[in-house]
């Protein structure tokens, strides 16, 4: 699929991977539509990103705000092409710890977010894509997943993050199975550690030893590699259901 000229939605789309992504996808002629909960980044970041932008307040978990999002995406641009989710939070608490076992409700909101989230957005963009016209190889829209390399192998604590990861890289085929009949595709990136505000929050004792398990280049991703990566899988018609490790090789050890 051609970039210029598409409307591509972004999750999380006002900061870190997010963002590096629309401003990205602006400079190849897309009209990006960013969706976050952070009314003062998505404000700032619609400064940032040239060309045609429409940012919406939104909450990836409720089905209306979504919906909410994507009728106006429709009304004022005429459709939904591509779809990026990046919208996701971290999280760091052990099975059992000596605080006692795992929160449930901790555990909820995690995989809630990243994985549930990620699907209430998909889903309802996916109906709006298969209304569009078809273009070569009766293509009508394509949808990119962020996981994690955590998904694989995930760390000490990383329980609940990695089964929302894990969760994302998992339904990608079937839901490739699934769309297959209305000409979308979908594909799934699993970022290794990346420079985005989540890692610039961590301390040294946390970063170093994470770089360190990154093979070559020895450092952490940049978000426009990332970005990179998404416009390849959009313009590349050939690739469906497929996770991809954006890692520098790393895998990481228990802790």
């Amino acid at each position: 699929m051609d970039i210029k000229d598409k409307i591509v939605m972004i999750t999380g789309g006002a900061s870190g991977l997010g963002l590096a992504t629309a401003k990205d996808l602006a400079s190849r002629g897309a009209r990006t539509v960013l969706l976050d909960l952070n009314e003062e980044n998505l404000e700032s970041a619609s400064k940032e990103i040239d060309g045609e932008v429409l940012t919406f307040k939104t909450n990836v978990t409720e089905e209306e705000s979504v919906k909410n999002a994507i009728d106006q995406t429709v009304e004022k641009l005429g459709g939904i092409h591509g779809l990026v989710n990046c919208a996701g939070i971290g999280s760091a608490s052990k099975t059992v710890s000596k605080n006692g076992a795992h929160p449930l409700d901790y555990f909820k909101l995690v995989v809630e977010i990243n994985l549930i989230g990620t699907f209430n957005v998909l889903r309802l963009a996916a109906e709006a894509m298969g209304k569009n016209t078809p273009e070569k190889d009766n293509e009508c829209g394509v949808i990119i997943n962020t996981a994690s390399v955590a998904a694989f192998d995930g760390q000490v604590g990383q329980v609940a993050y990695s089964a929302s990861k894990g969760g994302v890289a998992a339904m990608t085929l079937p839901i490739a199975r699934d769309l297959a009949r209305m000409g979308i595709r979908i594909n799934t990136i699993a970022p290794g550690i990346f420079d985005t505000p989540m890692m610039a929050m961590a301390s040294d004792e946390i970063r170093k030893p994470l770089i360190e398990m990154t093979q070559f280049p020895k450092r952490l991703g940049y978000p426009e590699e990332f970005a990179k990566l998404v416009a390849q899988i959009i313009e590349n018609p050939f690739l469906n259901g497929e996770t991809i490790r954006l890692d520098g090789a790393i895998r990481m050890q228990p802790k």
